[in-house]
């Protein structure tokens, strides 16, 4: 911990005791927030091309028995990308034939916070019982870059977690009484402490805290599909034949550099790490239970494929085309090109129920892997992304519905974060968007 960091009244600083475990009746749920209003102005004038000048970080110590260590992970993902052909069977991949690596991917997250009564209200998990204990930062971290101080992440294989922060004392630590969890991802700032950012990535950081992005994409997508259809329901195994002149090509590459506007609160998350039945409708248990005799590990995890999503349907398939069609026309000459870059900006305005390229040709899902079909069936014909139940209000108010691609592709990064790899936690929108 650090100077910068302000601790809830009623805990003291890391290696003291903190106020009681015993946990409070009153209850706040967030199920009822209305539509947020446009996050506040960017705090912006920072010389282009320049790095941020962030705050000094001092890297967090287990804190011991009865004790809390937090971390954050982009998981393997993040550090390894999305290789197409996927390097095992399983893999997460884009089933549109794109390997995507990212160079960087940077997020800014705050307030730590720990309340009672994760399970006051079984059938809304927004509801938590009163907060004892916040940490605030806020914390800048490149998900994409791994330190030698990096502990391994909850996902297991090459999964990497940086340690942000501790707490010691004052839990109750029997194993029996659970505490909710939640946590913040706010837009970039200068008053951030500087986790594991390098050089280029504090420049790349400085442009974040002009625009008011709250997560940041900066890597490449390879097209690497050599054998792939664009099906049909009465012919799947159709020819893509709106991927002809002015595409990317086998071993082209699109550059993407993805600004997401989208502050948002995690609350009482589940957690893979309980044992035990979960409640009815959810996947883990609720909270963070503290054993005698030891410290717990709470990891912050961001899912990397969330914006690539086909729908809005949880851990659906994830495909590039989408963006890749933003610089369609715009490549040179040649082959193993590199086109322009393609950013978030760019999507705004594309018809997600029926999406065109920038010629403005009409564009068909493309299958270059049997795509997973546990959460739906593989799309065919026209490119028509699903948002279910959220409306689709082009033209509208944000608050009314999604308008464009970039909204639908906000809205699914906006539910990414997540505790202990793939714990599930109620999100909060602090930007204008539909519940």
């Amino acid at each position: 911990m650090t100077g910068r960091m302000r601790v809830a009244a009623c805990l003291a600083a890391l290696g003291a005791v903190s106020c009681s475990g015993k946990q409070s009746l009153m209850v706040t749920c967030a199920s009822n927030q209305s539509c947020a209003a446009a996050p506040a102005a960017p705090d912006a004038g920072l010389p282009p091309g320049q790095p941020a000048s962030l705050g000094a970080f001092t890297p967090p110590v287990d804190p011991g028995p009865g004790g809390i260590l937090f971390t954050v992970s982009g998981e393997a993902a993040a550090l390894e990308g999305f290789p197409f052909p996927p390097t095992s069977a399983g893999a997460p991949v884009f089933v549109d034939g794109w390997s995507v690596r990212f160079t960087r991917l940077l997020v800014t997250v705050d307030d730590l916070t720990l309340s009672g009564g994760p399970n006051v209200s079984p059938g809304d998990e927004s509801c938590t019982g009163a907060r004892v204990a916040k940490v605030a930062g806020p914390w800048a971290v490149d998900l994409a870059h791994s330190t030698p101080g990096d502990l391994p992440g909850k996902g297991g294989g090459g999964e990497r977690a940086v340690p942000i922060a501790a707490l010691a004392g004052g839990f109750d630590t029997s194993g029996t009484t659970p505490y909710a969890f939640g946590f913040d991802v706010v837009p970039a700032t200068t008053a951030a402490l500087n986790v594991n950012l390098d050089d280029a990535a504090l420049v790349d950081y400085a442009q974040m805290v002009d625009a008011g992005c709250t997560v940041l994409y900066v890597g490449a997508a390879t097209f690497n599909g050599p054998a792939c259809t664009c099906p049909t329901a009465a012919d799947p195994n159709r020819a893509c034949t709106d991927r002809g002149a002015g595409w990317p090509q086998l071993g082209d590459t699109v550059p993407f550099r993805l600004c997401f506007q989208s502050p948002a609160s995690y609350l009482n998350c589940q957690n893979p790490d309980n044992g035990g039945e979960p409640l009815a409708g959810e996947e883990s248990p609720r909270g963070i239970y503290f054993p005698n005799g030891s410290s717990v590990v709470a990891q912050l995890t961001i899912h990397a494929d969330h914006p690539f999503w086909d729908s809005v349907l949880h851990d659906t398939p994830m495909h590039f085309d989408q963006f890749a069609a933003r610089v369609v026309g715009q490549g040179p000459a040649g082959t193993g090109v590199t086109f322009p870059t393609v950013t978030l900006e760019m999507t705004e305005g594309v018809d997600y129920t029926q999406v065109t390229d920038a010629l403005g040709n009409r564009l068909s899902w493309r299958s270059c892997t049997t795509p997973d079909a546990s959460i739906h069936a593989p799309f065919v014909g026209p490119m028509a992304f699903d948002a279910q139940s959220v409306p689709h209000a082009p033209g509208a108010d944000a608050c009314d519905g999604l308008r464009d691609y970039r909204d639908f592709s906000t809205y699914n990064q906006s539910t990414q974060g997540h505790l202990n790899s793939d714990g599930l936690c109620y999100v909060v929108r602090h930007y204008p968007s539909p519940r």
